[in-house]
């Protein structure tokens, strides 16, 4: 094999891992422009509960933030001007107390 011919093949192969690399790499770029989705909740409120959920069952990453257990988290909530749980910011589209179709529309428009 010459050394053009074995250029010319790496080249082929190379075009060929190229598509899967390129299609993860685009995927991990989008994944990586998503705002970040937090919740500050307590852990008897049952619209924080009813968010858990909706979260679990659309494989939604997010930071849940207690403000009654860390006063790191009050002290975030109360910098925001929170005021009612859940509060719910993805990115920053503020949505207070939960309702389904606003949480969807937010994270729709975020990318999720």
């Amino acid at each position: 094999m010459t050394q053009r011919n074995a250029m010319a093949s790496l080249l082929v192969a190379l075009a060929l891992l190229l598509p899967a690399d390129a299609a993860q790499a685009q995927q991990a770029d989008r994944a990586a422009a998503k705002p970040v989705v937090r919740m500050y909740a307590t852990d008897w409120c049952p619209y924080c509960r009813q968010a858990r959920a909706y979260f679990a069952r659309h494989a939604i990453p997010y930071a849940e933030l207690d403000i009654e257990k860390s006063p790191a988290a009050r002290f975030e909530y109360e910098s925001v001007g929170g005021r009612g749980i859940p509060l719910i910011l993805v990115g920053s589209e503020r949505i207070n107390g939960f309702s389904e179709p606003r949480v969807a529309r937010a994270l729709k428009a975020a990318g999720y």
